[in-house]
């Protein structure tokens, strides 16, 4: 362990793994009970700055991306979702009458509500009304039924084949769940995603290393620069504590810690 950190040289994150595997094994599988290593040389935890794309990045980027996925993206950077919670979208979680979207099960199992752009609720609803072909389709062929969590489709056995709980982006063919045997319609694999994403940045010719995740930074941050206070900003990005928000205060516009430089001045 202490050799990982030392001369290998590999992140926290790297090491952790390898201590979880190592106990794992020694307290699972060959059950001897193994110590607390106190005395090994820890990685130091790294802190990063986030990603983050100016609004003309962002319009190149999003102008190279077409179809559902630069429809996703749209959404990603509209709502500040995140990458899985754009992909399992729920039909009835769409509310075009209060142009907002109920983000169900986010991460630390929190429910919260960000806003529908105006900008894609026409083009929302034309995906919607295509969405509704394949689905009755799928309804008429008997292969209509959707994954639903936490045993919901024994409290509600009609659920799963009612056009609330459809996914709004789905898979474009049918597969077969291993746990349970079903064939079923689940939602589009999140890599054909970040595959569209990164060609479209490559297009765009961008140095910056940018993701799906990178518009949810740029998100947050493009709010900040334009005046919302930050505990809005917050709820909307389903932080816990205000200081996970604070910072993208660091990636402002204006420079480090949101100040202009004095040669600026001059």
């Amino acid at each position: 362990m202490s050799d990982l950190a030392v001369n290998g040289r590999v992140a926290a994150a790297t090491q952790n793994q390898a201590l979880s595997a190592l106990l794992f094994l020694y307290r699972e599988v060959l059950e001897i009970a193994l110590p607390w290593l106190d005395n090994i040389t820890r990685a130091k935890q790294s802190k990063h700055l986030p990603v983050v794309l100016t609004p003309a990045e962002v319009r190149a980027v999003l102008e190279r991306m077409d179809g559902v996925y630069g429809l996703m993206a749209r959404l990603l950077y509209g709502t500040g979702m995140r990458l899985m919670e754009c992909v399992r979208l729920r039909v009835k979680d769409v509310d075009f009458g209060r142009n907002e979207i109920l983000i169900r099960d986010g991460k630390g199992a929190k429910d919260r509500v960000t806003m529908l752009p105006v900008a894609l609720a026409g083009p929302l609803t034309d995906h919607l009304t295509r969405r509704r072909v394949i689905y009755e389709d799928d309804l008429r062929d008997g292969k209509a039924e959707v994954w639903l969590p936490d045993a919901l489709d024994k409290k509600y056995p009609n659920a799963p084949t009612e056009w609330g709980w459809q996914f709004v982006f789905c898979s474009g063919s049918h597969s077969t769940d291993p746990r349970s045997g079903r064939v079923r319609r689940h939602h589009v694999d999140e890599k054909l995603l970040q595959r569209a994403m990164k060609k479209a940045v490559t297009a765009a010719h961008l140095a910056k290393p940018a993701t799906p995740h990178t518009l949810r930074h740029s998100f947050a941050t493009h709010l900040l620069e334009s005046g919302s206070d930050i505990r809005t900003v917050q709820e909307l990005l389903g932080h816990s504590d205000v200081s996970t928000t604070m910072i993208y205060t660091h990636v402002l516009n204006k420079g480090g810690h949101g100040v202009t430089s004095p040669l600026d001045r001059l």
